[in-house]
């Protein structure tokens, strides 16, 4: 068995090459997947952190807009109530014109919807 000793050597050394190849890819794949998991850590942290920064400036600035208009409201109250002082009549006269053409839009589109 001389002849075959020579190719159980080669084969020997395939196998072992073949075994130091695939150890070589599972460490490759670990270091990989490990740095790829790093990542998209990091990637999660700075996605949240944006997003909350986001969410500060969106409340900060609604805070602005809701003070903003409350105050732009009272005025408008204040001056409503005023006029209404002034000229109670005319005001009620207004509103009730205001009350039927409502009234009229609204009983004109239930007939279309027939």
């Amino acid at each position: 068995m001389p002849a075959s000793s020579p190719a159980a050597k080669e084969a020997a050394k395939a196998k072992t090459a073949t075994l130091e190849a695939v150890e070589h890819a599972e460490r490759s794949f670990t270091h990989a997947a490990d740095a790829a998991r790093v990542s998209l850590t990091e990637a999660a942290k700075r996605v949240e952190k944006s997003v909350s920064e986001g969410f500060e400036t969106l409340r900060a600035q609604s805070r602005a807009y809701t003070d903003t208009a409350g105050q732009t409201l009272e005025e408008a109250q204040a001056y409503a109530a005023e006029r209404i002082r002034e000229r109670p009549i005319t005001a009620t006269l207004a509103g009730l014109g205001v009350g039927v053409l409502i009234g009229l839009l609204i009983a004109g589109g239930s007939r279309h919807n027939r």
